[in-house]
């Protein structure tokens, strides 16, 4: 094949498919699984809402932030071109490298988990305690190859090898799927706001703002916490917000894919300001419906943690709780296929620098960066094997820890310090750079970003005192790439073109 299409990306994305990409990667799991775990933080209907509003709040604010670099630099790559331009190019390597070693496939790793969690409602064989390797304990972690995380591994090596076919093949999958999945979003919604209304849920039985009345104790949630009273719940608040921010995070994805976007500078901040509003309003109204239907320790209990299956089986019984998983397993599918495809681009752009196998760098005959795809492919798939180990205090024995949860807390606390930068990067850019040409500028502007870098740094060094373990091996994973960078620093950048060079649209 020709250098000049080896080399170059098509720019088959328009408006529609940006938007839904945006949505689509943001709809996955977290919405039907993670609410269960943020009641058992904050132990009140008031404050679980609260933690989605807040986490809410920092996904529109980044966004409209988010949306002003990307129409300054629409390249493939997108954070990490930000994060270059603004900070140097050691800032934005860390970043692609934190994106390929836990963010982005730790958060394909977490949805797979996801999906196979939901498909043991229909086949039991499934499950994350048949194991078909027993745990092997190192120290505090172990390694084990349940059915469940066989499952979750094939599932990502399938989709992997679907988006290599090319963008097309990958942009349908994600069309149909996001569609299919907001429209079941928008069902439960409607289902529980319309039927699942009765006086046995956690609105009506609870009390809203008053956890110690519904038999809530700092120190049973978290042992050894160290705090009580009013600052006990403030800094469980803020790990309950984990759960809601993995649900609404991956909406910067779309600016991976820029070198593949028709009039990127229009369609990026569209994009990126309609797919984070619709997905809020849905994640919130999909909460009312969760605590009008169900009891409080109906959400915190739900069998293994699927509120959402829980919720529509209160109202349509068995049959309704096999819809609702099936509805989660394309929701599940659909918003990984995303994460592959887009994920992919950020390697794609590094390799053209330079800081990132050469491979990496050429398309393959499909117009897709075949190597890195697979490359992120095989890697997601192994982080659905780690699991966290403690000890039972009764009996003595090892208890693993859930995966879903531990891959949140090593993405949630690397990934915000990222998110934060970036939105960082409006500020600086704008007094360093100011005669840079800004198709969208900032509405807000200053307060919008500020408020989001106030509520990062509040909750980075909130998951810092609470959740030490798996947030600083998110910290430590990112920071294996400064001597990878050293090294990598030093090769010539490959002979292809950048990777925002693209084939004009037909």
């Amino acid at each position: 094949m020709p250098d000049n299409l080896e080399t170059r990306l098509d720019r088959g994305l328009g408006p529609m498919d940006a938007t839904l990409l945006v949505i689509g990667s943001m709809i996955g799991s977290g919405i039907f699984i993670t609410s269960a775990e943020s009641t058992r933080l904050v132990g009140s209907p008031g404050w679980l809402l609260a933690a989605w509003a807040l986490a809410g709040l920092m996904t529109i604010t980044g966004a409209l932030s988010c949306a002003e670099l990307a129409a300054m630099w629409p390249r493939a790559g997108g954070q990490y071109v930000f994060l270059r331009e603004a900070y140097g190019p050691m800032t934005g390597f860390l970043f692609g490298w934190g994106m390929w070693v836990v963010i982005q496939t730790g958060t394909i790793a977490a949805v797979a988990v996801a999906f196979a969690s939901f498909l043991g409602v229909m086949v039991p064989g499934v499950s994350g305690t048949a194991y078909l390797i027993d745990p092997i304990i190192f120290g505090r972690y172990a390694v084990s190859l349940s059915t469940q995380q066989a499952v979750a591994a094939g599932m990502i090596l399938l989709l992997t090898a679907v988006n290599m076919r090319g963008l097309q093949a990958g942009r349908w999958i994600q069309n149909t799927f996001t569609v299919a999945k907001t429209g079941a979003l928008l069902g439960l919604v409607v289902l529980g706001l319309l039927a699942g209304w009765n006086a046995r849920g956690a609105a009506f039985t609870s009390s809203w703002w008053n956890p110690w009345a519904n038999g809530w104790t700092p120190e049973n949630v978290q042992p050894g916490l160290g705090v009580a009273g009013g600052l006990a719940l403030v800094l469980l608040l803020g790990r309950a917000m984990v759960g809601p921010l993995f649900a609404q995070s991956a909406w910067n994805n779309v600016t991976f894919t820029a070198g593949e976007v028709r009039d990127p500078g229009r369609t990026l901040p569209r994009a990126l300001l309609i797919g984070c509003g619709v997905v809020v309003v849905l994640y919130l109204l999909a909460n009312v419906a969760y605590v009008v239907t169900l009891p409080l320790d109906g959400i915190r209990d739900a069998p293994q943690k699927r509120v959402a299956v829980a919720a529509v089986q209160q109202i349509l019984g068995p049959a309704g709780a096999l819809a609702m998983a099936v509805a989660i397993l394309v929701s599940t599918f659909g918003c990984n296929n995303g994460l592959i495809l887009a994920g992919a681009r950020v390697q794609y752009a590094m390799a053209n620098d330079g800081l990132f196998f050469r491979a990496a760098a050429r398309l393959n005959r499909h117009r897709v960066p075949g190597a890195a795809l697979l490359a992120q492919g095989v890697w997601a798939a192994l982080l659905t094997l780690p699991r966290t180990v403690t000890t039972d205090a009764a009996t003595g024995a090892p208890v693993f820890g859930n995966v879903y949860t531990q891959l949140l807390e090593y993405i949630i606390s690397a990934d915000l310090v990222f998110y934060g930068l970036m939105v960082g990067a409006v500020i600086l850019v704008r007094r360093r750079r100011p005669e840079l040409a800004r198709p969208y500028r900032t509405f807000g502007y200053p307060l919008t970003p500020l408020v989001y870098l106030v509520l990062a740094a509040v909750l980075v060094a909130d998951l810092a005192w609470l959740a030490p373990e798996t947030s600083g091996m998110g910290y430590l994973l990112v920071l294996t790439g400064v001597p990878v960078y050293l090294v990598w620093r030093r090769r010539p950048a490959p002979s292809p073109a950048l990777a925002d060079t693209a084939r004009p649209a037909v």
